[in-house]
């Protein structure tokens, strides 16, 4: 008989290997696809734990999908969980990008594949602005002013002036820790 932490681990693993086989775009596209199985179907962990583990999953380094998947799993099963999770988010990327390269120049002058492509990036591009308004309104319900322009700030600092993404993420990340700093000092 196999027991439920067994059973959750095979759960794991099947669930991995389908969002990371079936979504297109990075780590923002599987975001929903980990919300969606995660957090309203199963109800592992809350949707305020999600966006903590994406904002973990975004600023460390590696890939967003398997950095998000592996602290999905961590969560969800400890250890054994984070390993299956990311095994599980590698392979199917893997095993396509095996079979893609073995027929690149197929499926490179292939008009069909070309126009496929195109699709899903729109579909991605959807995905993204669905994770943005998410998370935008999440940062909203925080009724925090400074939070709540760092959305514009950080996008007219990227987009008109140009300024490297890095920099951009350094200077929020500083100015949300001395955001929670001082919020504990007051607490004191």
């Amino acid at each position: 008989m196999i027991s439920q932490r067994n059973k959750l681990c095979i759960w794991l693993l099947g669930i991995n290997m389908f969002i990371s086989a079936f979504t297109f775009g990075g780590g923002y596209v599987v975001v929903p696809m980990i919300r969606k199985y995660f957090v309203f179907r199963r109800k592992l962990f809350s949707e305020d734990e999600l966006v903590d583990m994406a904002a973990i999953a975004q600023s460390s380094p590696g890939a967003i999908a398997i950095n998000l998947s592996t602290l999905v799993g961590f969560r969800v099963a400890g250890v054994t969980g984070a390993v299956i999770s990311c095994f599980a988010a590698v392979i199917p990327s893997l095993v396509i990008l095996i079979f893609i390269s073995m027929f690149y120049i197929a499926f490179a002058a292939n008009p069909l594949i070309t126009a496929v492509l195109k699709g899903m990036q729109a579909g991605v591009a959807a995905l993204i602005v669905d994770f943005v308004v998410d998370m935008s309104c999440m940062v909203i319900k925080e009724r925090s002013l400074p939070l709540i322009l760092m959305i514009p700030t950080a996008f007219l600092a990227n987009f008109i002036f140009e300024i490297n993404v890095a920099i951009i993420l350094a200077v929020c990340c500083i100015l949300c820790i001395t955001r929670v700093w001082l919020n504990e000092r007051r607490k004191k």
